[in-house]
């Protein structure tokens, strides 16, 4: 859009003009970043969101069994998304996420009990690895050269296509990295995915790839701050706004069918930003194509307070896989956890707290208050197949657009990705 010639009349080759009105329908991290670029660059916006709050599944919210306020699912943005940084920076808050000086994981074995720290050094010459107090213990300097291969992965390639799956560095540092960053088993992962987040990570050093946490809550980072910007800028979020059905007529959005709410009709010069889940534009949309696979993430939260644990933690062996460790509370995550959607939320919070418990030292027989969060359709399912669905931005339609993780932004389903689909 940015780079397009207007015409004499202010008229953009997409039709909409500088005076028109940008309708993002969405309030999650997609369309809030769309919106914040927008009124960056002076445009009129208005924010349409079908629930009460915004972030979609980048929230916060207030857990009556817990007594807290937590986040849906625990997320965690490296240093080296640029994205995400320009978005916070816009909107005020890059304060407001924490992480260590360098790029350092602590891992531990609940199977074996072994702890070992990832210490990646800050250059781009990774001479980490030929150090046995900074890489995964059991892996040898040479395994580590297998990485570089999914940098020039091919279409239709899994990850284990590309690196295989076994030995050590495999089970304790690809497949769970690869496994949280795209969601999906790299089994039946897309390598192409997987070497773009490489790219954006190892490839660059540790600088790139240090672990930063919104501490203070998701929302607190990433959407009130947001939601404030707009409003000192005269952009509207109006919430409890579903979008019923898209007007098309004379190949253009003519206007938005709220339902009860109303129809609001398009002028000349207005533009549409869609920035919904996957499953819905589907249905708005004609003809869209897009990715109709999903895989689940599994987060359960802990009311307590632990001392001597690191603030994250990847953890192999077991059912846990990262650990969070919050002033208030215990957070874990599992990624492609669809696995454990019909497991009994009691039975999976005791199996959970149990490897909680060795983790921490804590009694595993004196469960704390507990909260399961199970989000079935986190992320789109991250395979080749699925890839191939991702539409673009634009859309046959002049004055809309497309925004959300699940468009080709050519990474994972992502904090930085949907950030990035709303930049562009």
């Amino acid at each position: 859009m940015a780079n397009r010639r207007a015409a004499p009349d202010g008229t953009k080759p997409d039709g909409t003009t500088r005076d028109g009105t940008v309708h993002v329908v969405g309030a999650g991290l997609a369309g809030l970043s769309a919106a914040v670029r927008l009124v960056g660059a002076g445009r009129k916006v208005v924010v349409h969101e079908a629930a009460r709050h915004a972030g979609g599944r980048c929230r916060s919210y207030f857990e009556p069994a817990l007594g807290l306020r937590i986040d849906n699912g625990n997320h965690l943005v490296l240093s080296g998304n640029k994205a995400a940084f320009a978005y916070l920076d816009a909107i005020g808050a890059r304060d407001k996420l924490q992480g260590p000086d360098h790029a350092e994981f602590a891992f531990a074995d609940v199977a074996t009990g072994e702890r070992w720290t990832l210490r990646i050094n800050d250059g781009r010459l990774p001479w980490w690895i030929f150090s046995g107090e900074r890489r995964v213990p059991g892996s040898k300097a040479t395994d580590y050269l297998a990485l570089a291969k999914l940098l020039t992965a091919k279409p239709g390639q899994t990850i284990t296509d590309v690196i295989g799956a076994h030995g050590a560095l495999y089970d304790r540092l690809w497949q769970p990295v690869l496994l949280s960053a795209l969601n999906t088993d790299p089994k039946e992962a897309c390598a192409v995915l997987a070497g773009a987040v490489v790219r954006e990570s190892l490839a660059l050093g540790g600088k790139a790839c240090r672990p930063m946490v919104a501490a203070d809550g998701l929302a607190t980072a990433f959407v009130d701050p947001a939601l404030a910007h707009l409003e000192a800028r005269g952009a509207p979020v109006r919430f409890g706004q579903r979008l019923r059905r898209l007007v098309l007529a004379d190949d253009r959005v003519a206007a938005l069918d709220l339902g009860d709410d109303g129809q609001i009709e398009l002028r000349a010069g207005d533009g549409v930003v869609l920035a919904v889940p996957p499953q819905v534009a589907r249905m708005i949309v004609p003809d869209l194509t897009a990715p109709g696979e999903f895989r689940a993430i599994v987060n359960a939260h802990y009311k307590v307070a632990a001392t001597g644990v690191p603030p994250l933690q990847g953890v192999v062996g077991g059912v846990v896989e990262w650990l969070f460790a919050f002033p208030d509370r215990l957070s874990v995550t599992i990624s492609a956890g669809d696995r454990l959607l019909e497991t009994p939320r009691e039975e999976l919070a005791k199996l959970i707290w149990r490897e909680v418990a060795a983790l921490t030292g804590m009694s595993a027989e004196a469960m704390p208050p507990w909260q399961i969060v199970r989000e079935i359709r986190a992320t789109f399912a991250a395979t080749p197949a699925q890839e191939k669905l991702r539409p673009g931005a634009r859309t046959r339609w002049p004055n809309l657009w497309l925004a959300g993780d699940w468009t080709a932004t050519g990474l994972p389903a992502t904090i930085e990705g949907a950030i990035r689909s709303g930049h562009t």
